[in-house]
This record gives structure tokens, sequence and C-alpha cells, in this order.
């Protein structure tokens, strides 16, 4: 049975709020909530996107490839996070 570790979608709601400049951030985690678009809790667009991915893929040293991949990457935090242990268990 795998555990969940939150720390890493804490981490990540961090490091978005403060490279997107996310004026209104929530106060709690939103590990399933939208991370991108018209539902997202943090007000992002595709421009934040873009942001999202390069500040992540320098920070944790793994890559985003095609458009494909960072939309299904980029729908929540919790999708963000299980991608980034993946890619980092395999290297």
């Amino acid at each position: 049975m795998q555990r969940t570790h939150p720390a890493l979608e804490q981490e990540l709601q961090q490091l978005i709020i403060a490279a997107c400049n996310v004026l209104d951030p929530p106060t709690e985690l939103m590990a399933d909530a939208p991370l991108i678009g018209p539902d997202s809790p943090f007000g992002l667009d595709s421009l934040d996107a873009v942001e999202v991915v390069v500040v992540v893929q320098k920070e944790y040293d793994v890559r985003i490839g095609s458009q494909e991949t960072s939309r299904e990457v980029l729908q929540s935090l919790r999708t963000l996070a299980d991608y980034i242990r993946r890619e980092q268990g395999a290297g």
C-alpha cells in the first residue's frame, strides 16, 4: 500500500505561490484542486503554467516534456507531485 506524503504537495504549493506571485493564496493544502484555469484556487492561467514548469524543472531536476505531458502533469498539485516522485525514482 502506497502512503501519500503531503509534504511535497505542500512544498509545491508554496513554490507555485511564490513563483507566480499569487496574491490571494489558499490557506489550506489544495492537492486535488485544478492547478491551471478558471477553477484554480491559485488563479493561474496558461502563462503561469509555463512559469510552473520552469520552476519545477529547475527546483526538482525533472524534465516536463511535451505540451500534452505538461497538461497531464499540471492537472493538480497531486498529479505534479506524483510525476516528480516517479521521475526522481526512475533516475
